[in-house]
C-alpha cells in the first residue's frame, strides 16, 4: 500500500502543479516542495488540498494545514500514509 500510495503522490503533484514528465520521479524524501518548487505557490496550495482530499480519499483538517505539512515530499507523503491508515 505505502508504495502505490507514493506512486499516487507523485503522480498527482505532477498533474496538479505541471511539472516537467519524470520530475515528481526524482523527488526523494528531503526534496522541497513549497517555497523550493516555483509550480507550488500559495494559490496553488488549495487546489493541491482539495486533490489530496478527492484522490486519497481524506479530510484534511484547516488545523492540519502548516508550514510542515508542504515543506518536503518526505513530510507529506508521511501525512497522507497517516491519514489514509486512520480512514
Amino acid at each position: 500500500m505505502t508504495a502505490s500510495i507514493d506512486h499516487k503522490l507523485r503522480r498527482m503533484l505532477a498533474d496538479v502543479l505541471g511539472l516537467k514528465p519524470g520530475q515528481s520521479d526524482a523527488f526523494t524524501k528531503d526534496t522541497g516542495l513549497f517555497g523550493h518548487l516555483p509550480e507550488l505557490d500559495s494559490m496553488a496550495v488549495a487546489g493541491l488540498l482539495t486533490e489530496l482530499e478527492d484522490r486519497f480519499d481524506i479530510v484534511i483538517d484547516e488545523d492540519e494545514v502548516d508550514g510542515e505539512l508542504l515543506e518536503t515530499y518526505g513530510a507529506l507523503l508521511a501525512f497522507v500514509k497517516a491519514k489514509r491508515e486512520a480512514a
